[in-house]
């Protein structure tokens, strides 16, 4: 079993849940998402964690995670900010955001010389996701081929409306062909699930996969990306809102025959947060798997 690190991508400023919800407390004992998911990881075995966050709140971040896991897993800190970019870069004066979720993994590339695992802080992913992901880093021979950790649609489903999902289109042999943003999903009355698209209506099966930004990645990923930033800085540098995200480039890496991208299947059901009304929610599923012996009561005893 080799050396992972697993990477969270904290940076978020939480304007639609109203603060930072990476550091709110979701179960008994005040634990937030992120417990969880390091709990797992370290199950897991991954032995060392990168946080990805803003300059402004570094310090209160490091406050709440320090005292809970610096004993039991190596942790570093990176700060993402709009001016990490490569040195020549023209960049709007009055941009307010960073670039998006690829450039929160380009900026950990000083941090990260092994295999690593992204997730995003605010995902409840389940424990099943992070054993596929590790056992993927560890098997895995070819440094350019990655995974994605996919969910069956029906697992990634909200009770109070429509959401968003990635869905995998996935080729014969099990590999990536695209990740396709679908907008809307939501169960009809007559339990069919569907999505509007242009005048149509869209039909998904539960089974169909779907990501949601949990991959395994080896670290060529900083070499064949951070080409492609390059490029998008040169394009779309003096834009206000452009943004990298992870698929997107890998979706220009995959046409390109640079890497691979295996798609394997977590049976967790995800859950997540992204406004205060999902609070109650989040809170109760994890009670519930408290209740099942998934976790301990007090995670971190």
């Amino acid at each position: 079993m080799q050396n992972k690190t697993l990477l969270v991508l904290a940076a978020g400023m939480g304007s639609r849940y109203g603060g930072l919800k990476q550091m709110d407390g979701f179960g008994p004992n005040g634990e937030t998402i992120i417990d969880y998911s390091i709990y797992d990881a370290i199950e897991a075995g991954f032995n060392k964690v990168v946080f990805i966050v803003r300059k402004y709140f570094l310090e209160e971040f490091k406050m709440v995670f320090d005292e809970k896991f610096a004993s039991k897993i190596k942790l570093e800190y990176v700060t993402q900010e709009i001016d990490n970019v490569p040195q020549g870069i023209a960049i709007h004066p009055d941009r307010e955001k960073p670039w998006g979720t690829m450039h929160a993994v380009l900026v950990a590339v000083d941090a990260i010389k092994e295999p690593f695992c992204v997730i995003n802080g605010d995902d409840f992913y389940g424990k099943d996701a992070f054993v596929i992901a590790a056992k993927f880093l560890d098997d895995s021979e070819n440094q350019d081929t990655y995974s994605v950790i996919s969910y069956k649609l029906e697992n990634t489903l909200s009770d109070h409306g429509t959401v968003n999902r990635g869905v995998c289109n996935v080729d014969d042999d099990g590999y990536l062909v695209d990740i396709k943003e679908c907008t809307k999903i939501g169960t009809q009355p007559n339990g069919v699930i569907s999505y509007p698209e242009e005048d149509s209506i869209i039909e998904l099966q539960p089974e169909t996969l779907v990501s949601m930004n949990l991959f395994a990645f080896y670290p060529s990923l900083f070499h064949h990306a951070g080409k492609l930033f390059q490029n998008f800085l040169k394009k779309s540098g003096m834009e206000l809102k452009s943004e990298f995200y992870i698929p997107t480039a890998l979706d220009v890496l995959i046409k390109s025959n640079i890497v691979r991208v295996q798609v394997l299947q977590s049976n967790s059901k995800w859950f997540g947060v992204t406004y205060q009304e999902d609070k109650p929610i989040v809170v109760q599923k994890l009670k519930e798997l408290i209740e099942d012996g998934v976790y301990p009561n007090k995670l971190w005893s």
